[in-house]
């Protein structure tokens, strides 16, 4: 039986792709690189466990974002974000001299990206009624 897809499923998948993302770099002193990356840093199992589950994170997101949207897609939303924040930029909502403040918005829409690959089919789905192979139950 599959579950029914809706808006709060797909903020479910964008608030975890927030989590991996954000959790992974961010501006702040607040991430797995910051941490790593600290001169009183001593790597350890700890250290190693919280690397090893960000990756198997990123490895399911960007496969499942590869495997719905493709490269092109991929590409395609890359390009509409850039120009939605060239327009910030041109109506000077976003500063290109603020390199946190766009690094924020950058990620953010790196996570909204991984968010949408990882619901397109079901939302592929919604808008024309079909269904990918490997989706379909025996």
């Amino acid at each position: 039986m599959a579950t029914e897809f809706n808006m709060g499923s797909f903020f479910a998948r964008w608030l975890f792709a927030i989590a991996l993302v954000f959790g992974t770099y961010n501006p702040s002193d607040y991430s797995y690189v910051s941490w790593v990356m600290a001169q009183s840093a001593d790597f350890g199992p700890v250290m190693a466990l919280i690397g090893i589950v960000l990756l198997i994170g990123w490895v399911v997101f960007l496969r499942a974002t590869i495997l719905s949207l493709g490269v092109l897609g991929i590409v395609l939303g890359g390009a509409l974000f850039a120009c939605i924040i060239w327009w910030f930029v041109d109506l000077g909502l976003l500063s290109l001299d603020a390199t946190g403040a766009l690094a924020w918005v950058v990620l953010l829409i790196l996570s909204f990206i991984l968010a949408t690959g990882m619901s397109w089919s079901h939302i592929r789905r919604r808008l024309t009624g079909q269904f990918d192979v490997d989706e379909k139950d025996g």
